[in-house]
């Protein structure tokens, strides 16, 4: 962005010079003419470096919400680790509990119970009063009850979620980023028109490309200036 900017600055010095056969003394349209072309290389100059600005606060903002995103991917699969490793805790102590059960180990299978996790322990409490070992409708165990619960699967939801949004504002910021890249560019081109303009000593054509620029540039400006600001 800077490189580009520099370079409009040394297209404009370059270009605007005026040639060493133009006469000091112009007509009155010249003089208007030349105010024009001023006042159009001075507003491009101000846009490019707005345009600069703003693309380069841009892609910071789109870095630090894709740093973000990041870290919460990290905690999310984290907590997700441990989920999986609690689930796998229930499901290994009730298949222990029920093996207790079925072999009348009344003192092992209290034990186990004690064992169970909160989270758990409802939904066991409950599965165990719909009298699972004589109602055929009773799931297959407390892990299928609603009442079953995990928060670390939770929070990871809730986190893949929330950094799923982050991720996607960093790639709109990174979308604006660009399209002040391409104003700036398009901000290149009336800079280029407008220098190119003041070479010339046919009235008709110095005209004609100022218009052009200042057209140009009236465009680049609405743009501009629809754009997000940060």
């Amino acid at each position: 962005m800077a490189e580009l900017g520099g370079l409009n600055v040394e297209i404009a010095t370059t270009l605007s010079e005026p040639p060493h056969n133009r006469g000091m003394h112009g007509s009155q349209f010249e003089k208007v003419l030349e105010i024009l072309e001023a006042l159009i290389l001075a507003l491009v100059a101000v846009a490019t470096a707005w345009s600069g600005y703003e693309a380069a606060k841009w892609d910071g903002q789109q870095n630090e919400l894709y740093g973000r995103s990041g870290k919460l991917n990290t905690r999310s699969q984290a907590q997700s680790i441990l989920s999986g490793q609690e689930q796998l805790y229930d499901t290994v102590t009730f298949n222990a509990w029920l093996t207790a059960k079925s072999n009348g180990s009344q003192r092992a299978a209290h034990l186990l119970e004690r064992r169970f996790r909160n989270e758990y322990r409802v939904a066991f409490v409950r599965w165990m009063e719909m009298d699972p070992f004589n109602n055929p409708l009773a799931p297959a165990g407390p892990i299928f009850m609603p009442e079953y619960q995990n928060a670390k699967t939770e929070e990871a939801k809730k986190l893949s979620g929330t950094a799923s949004e982050l991720f996607e504002k960093g790639t709109q910021a990174r979308n604006t980023a660009d399209r002040y890249v391409r104003i700036t560019v398009f901000l290149a081109t009336v800079l280029l028109l407008t220098a190119t303009s003041q070479r010339f000593e046919i009235r008709s054509v110095r005209t004609g490309l100022s218009i052009v620029a200042a057209g140009l540039l009236i465009a680049a400006l609405a743009k501009l200036l629809m754009l997000p600001h940060l």
